[in-house]
């Protein structure tokens, strides 16, 4: 899997809010880590061990990797397995996942791709169960998602009993659709922040609010 700028987004937004205080998990689950890239930009703003799930052998040899040369590694852990059946003994204070959303589009001729990006592995129902499997009873859980997926998925949350905390609707440019949805969901009922990033300006150049995010990490 290629390093995307909507991954590098949502790492960036979650990581921001561990920086400020806005979360403080003692301890992080990284549904189907891919690269292990999300775990990665966590782990450099917090020190609470990190637990990254993978079911693809390939994707979770890459993880483990890139966790073991990285200077964080202490506290990261790659772990090959399926979440619908993966077990651990604590509940986590903060899940995040970029899950498989591309649901009824167009399909890769590539089996592992199809497995990563659309809900062949990992429907949204079996999404929510896992997160309700290993959530903490006070604790939060983050998702990056196609913006046409967005309101269905907080409706299916909501079901669950979660409820938004924060949402930030991505656009790459000014014009006027949204293409992606970052969202934080709490076990908690609180009150709900709505907000709106722009990626580029219509000249090219990242915006200030992109910058802000990702200057910690884009060399």
């Amino acid at each position: 899997m290629k390093v995307c700028t909507d991954s590098c987004l949502f790492g960036a937004w979650i990581a921001d809010k561990i920086e400020k205080k806005v979360l403080h998990p003692e301890n992080i689950l990284d549904i189907g880590s891919g690269t292990g890239l999300l775990s990665l930009m966590l782990a450099q703003k917090s020190n609470a061990p990190i637990d990254a799930v993978e079911i693809n052998e390939n994707s979770f040899l890459q993880t483990k990797e890139n966790f073991n040369e990285s200077k964080w590694n202490k506290h990261l852990q790659a772990c090959h397995a399926d979440i619908k059946n993966w077990s651990s003994p604590i509940k986590y204070d903060l899940i995040i996942s970029n899950p498989p959303f591309f649901e009824n589009d167009l399909k890769s001729e590539n089996p592992h791709k199809n497995l990563a990006k659309h809900n062949e592995g990992l429907n949204f129902a079996e999404l929510l169960q896992a997160i309700s499997n290993h959530l903490a009873e006070v604790g939060y859980f983050a998702l990056l998602l196609p913006f046409h997926r967005v309101e269905i998925f907080k409706k299916m949350a909501t079901e669950n009993h979660f409820y938004v905390k924060e949402e930030c609707l991505v656009k790459q440019t000014p014009a006027p659709s949204f293409f992606r949805g970052l969202l934080l969901f709490s076990t908690q009922k609180e009150n709900s922040i709505s907000k709106e990033l722009i990626i580029k300006e219509k000249e090219g150049n990242y915006t200030k609010d992109f910058d802000e995010l990702l200057k910690d990490y884009y060399l």
